[in-house]
């Protein structure tokens, strides 16, 4: 296909958009016309029914009045026809006023015709010799007028309930149904009788329905018949034409048994619109026109030339020929800037090539590090099971040779070396952002000034310390004991880069992350932090190691000084608290690591007691319940919680546990494992003795928590956790915390 056939057809698209323009107004227009209309019919015929209603009720209360009237009483007929003749004209409502004897025959009427009618036929005066003191309803067409009336008996009884005679008004529907202007261009107002006979049609002398005409059985009186309920419709009529019908909800005129009905042809409705459309087409087909003129010239003059030379140059660099370029001069508007854009991107592809391959190395190192977590999450369990039957191991070897120097050492050695593998566990799990975390809301200037003598016994004297803190600091929502973990683990690193002294400077600020910052680092939201940088005047890190410096077990220590996971542990940390971490070095200038914690939004945070200690180790006599499936770590939880004095109830596992639950065995705390195996884990557990025993206190222990009681990293709300590997003295603490009021 030619450029021009192109052009000529973007065109035509074109013009198809202010198209679908016009035809939305035009489709909206109707909608809106068609909406609008049927709410004015169905407000003129709701209006209709009930200034019948009035009016029904108006007579009724006129002919209360008559009925007392003692006009009405007298044998003279002449009279009586007068009085009702002089009602009749101060009530032009009404088409005839007359009085019924009880044996039915006419007795006087407004008309004065001197008639005598037998109206023992007529339903409403059957109905009336039935009825005391309320009217009698039928819409008919007269006797004596042939006009469509309703038909309004009310029976006159004596004090004792005698019939004296019955008084009937017959109401014009015509004048009730009156319209003096159509709401709805074409508008007609029907009022029909529940068989479907037309008695009014207003306005009359209009082409359509006339009084007399049944409309049973068509598609207007299956609409029309309900007399309950306001509705609206599109009717097809019997001539093949389209009517908007409104109905009237009728039914606080169930006596009447009429049905009010306002319809208009549906093209007189939209008939406004319709021309709207017809003219705005017009419009469109004279601007398309000028268009597709306007493209036919475009192709000549402007557009044929600066297309070729760009086709030239693509197949250039299809060929691979990145140095092709489109010289100058360049036209002006799209094209030219297309040919620019084309030189740009040529420039480019160098560069986006280089993004590939860095890209491609961030991700293979995001999937190496992905590994080292799902591994670590493997073997913590089993690793931690082990290291807390030796850790206890440990502590009772000690225990027993208080009086063997020599064997308490080795026993002590034991234990320090386990010490350090669950360190190393922890750190692992840190990294791998997998250990439950228990935020709070935190002042971060009150806790490293709480570690400030700690950090200076471990540091050294040869390293000076600087706390400079930030007035005005926003309290963060973070872990303390693993906020101070971190810390304790920077410093150390701080420390190692100053063999022989220097200065180590902690820091804390208000930060705010925008969304350009976020851009550069994927793994942050921009928000508001709180900032706690460690900077030392140490050796640096070379500008090789840094984009390596957060990977578990890099380290640039020489062998034997450091695992590598002290910063990685970092990274962890801050990656599950929702924070960030962020590192700048320079060779013999030292190094500045930020560590970014979510700010604490609308809590204060609880005070520090630099000289708060540990509860002292006690036991108790309450009964605990211990659920371990770990044979050896079960023994020594259970001989451990035995030698404090408690007393002990055991199961390797949920289900003969929920048996314990379930006899009359007290137990005041239920001590177990999270991870276990046969289908239930230690929160289901808990769950479910918890259902058998409300208020029964729970301790969960586990050296890895998966998804059970922990979320987003975080320990559910009033989840007590004994991590392994623990020492009899963290024991014998949560057992007691556990079971404290």
């Amino acid at each position: 296909m030619s450029i021009r056939a192109r052009l000529l057809l973007i065109a035509l698209l074109a013009t198809a958009i202010p198209a679908l323009l016009v035809l939305a107004n035009f489709i909206k227009d109707r909608e809106a016309a068609i909406a609008g209309d049927a709410r004015r019919l169905a407000e003129l015929a709701q209006a209709k029914a009930e200034d019948l209603h009035q009016r029904i009720r108006g007579t009724a209360q006129l002919q209360f009045g008559l009925a007392r009237a003692g006009d009405l009483d007298s044998d003279d007929r002449a009279a009586c026809s007068a009085f009702l003749s002089e009602v009749r004209e101060a009530y032009p409502q009404y088409t005839g006023i007359l009085t019924i004897r009880p044996d039915g025959r006419l007795f006087c009427d407004s008309l004065r015709s001197g008639r005598e009618l037998d109206l023992n036929n007529r339903d409403y005066f059957r109905r009336a010799l039935a009825t005391r003191g309320d009217v009698v309803l039928e819409p008919t067409f007269g006797r004596l007028t042939g006009l469509a009336v309703m038909q309004v008996a009310y029976p006159a009884r004596t004090a004792q309930g005698e019939l004296r005679f019955v008084l009937l008004a017959s109401l014009d529907l015509a004048k009730a149904a009156a319209v003096s202007a159509p709401v709805v261009p074409g508008a007609q107002l029907l009022v029909v009788d529940d068989k479907g006979q037309v008695l009014v049609a207003a306005p009359a002398g209009q082409a359509g329905f006339k009084p007399g005409e049944s409309i049973a059985g068509t598609p207007l009186w299956r609409f029309a018949e309900p007399s309950t309920g306001a509705a609206e419709a599109d009717v097809a009529m019997l001539d093949g034409g389209v009517f908007k019908w409104a109905r009237a909800d009728t039914s606080g005129i169930a006596g009447t048994r009429v049905h009010v009905l306002a319809g208009a042809p549906r093209d007189a409705i939209v008939a406004g619109a319709n021309a709207r459309y017809a003219r705005d087409t017009a419009l469109l087909a004279a601007v398309a026109f000028g268009l597709f003129l306007a493209a036919w010239l475009l192709t000549e003059r402007a557009i044929r030339r600066p297309i070729t030379r760009m086709t030239a140059m693509a197949g250039q660099l299809a060929a691979g020929d990145l140095a092709a370029r489109i010289e100058p001069p360049w036209p002006s508007g799209e094209l030219g800037t297309l040919m620019q854009v084309m030189n740009q991107t040529a420039q480019s592809l160098q560069a986006q090539r280089q993004d590939i391959a860095n890209l491609n190395a961030r991700l293979l190192q995001s999937q190496r590090m992905e590994a080292i977590g799902q591994l670590t999450g493997g073997v913590a369990h089993d690793f931690n099971n082990l290291l807390t039957v030796v850790l206890g191991n440990a502590d009772l070897l000690a225990e027993m040779s208080a009086d063997d120097p020599a064997r308490r050492q080795l026993a002590e050695m034991i234990g320090a070396a386990a010490q350090r593998g669950a360190a190393l566990t922890q750190q692992l799990l840190a990294f791998a952002r997998k250990q439950p975390l228990d935020p709070s809301v935190i002042d971060v200037s009150q806790r490293v000034a709480a570690l400030d003598s700690m950090l200076r016994r471990t540091l050294g004297e040869h390293i000076e310390i600087e706390l400079v803190r930030a007035a005005g600091l926003w309290p963060a929502m973070v872990d303390p004991a693993q906020l101070e973990n971190a810390l304790l683990n920077l410093c150390l690193n701080a420390r190692d880069a100053m063999p022989t002294g220097g200065k180590l400077t902690l820091e804390t600020a208000n930060a705010a992350l925008d969304q350009r910052y976020a851009d550069q680092h994927p793994d942050v939201a921009p928000g508001q932090y709180v900032m706690l940088a460690v900077s030392d005047t140490g050796v640096g890190i070379p500008p090789e190691h840094l984009a390596r410096v957060f990977e578990p077990f890099f380290t640039t220590k020489e062998k034997g000084r450091g695992t590598g996971l002290g910063l990685a542990m970092v990274y962890g940390f801050a990656r599950q608290s929702a924070g960030h971490v962020s590192i700048y070095s320079e060779r013999g200038h030292g190094t500045t690591i930020k560590l970014y914690l979510p700010r604490a939004q609308g809590a204060r945070p609880a005070p520090v007691d630099p000289k708060a200690q540990e509860p002292a180790i006690r036991g108790g006599t309450e009964s605990v319940l211990v659920v371990e499936d770990d044979e050896p770590v079960r023994q020594l939880a259970c001989l451990e919680l035995r030698a404090l004095g408690y007393r002990v109830l055991e199961a390797p596992n949920g289900t003969d546990a929920l048996r314990i639950v379930e006899s009359e065995e007290p137990i005041e705390l239920l001590f177990t494992d999270v991870v276990m195996p046969g289908g239930m884990s230690g929160r289901q557990l808990a769950d479910a003795a918890r259902r058998l025993r409300p208020g029964l206190r729970v301790l969960y222990t586990s050296g890895y928590t998966e998804n059970a009681i922990v979320h987003h990293g975080r320990l559910d709300p009033g989840v007590m956790l004994l991590p392994k590997p623990y020492r009899r003295a963290d024991l014998a603490r949560a057992i007691r915390t556990a079971l404290s009021p």
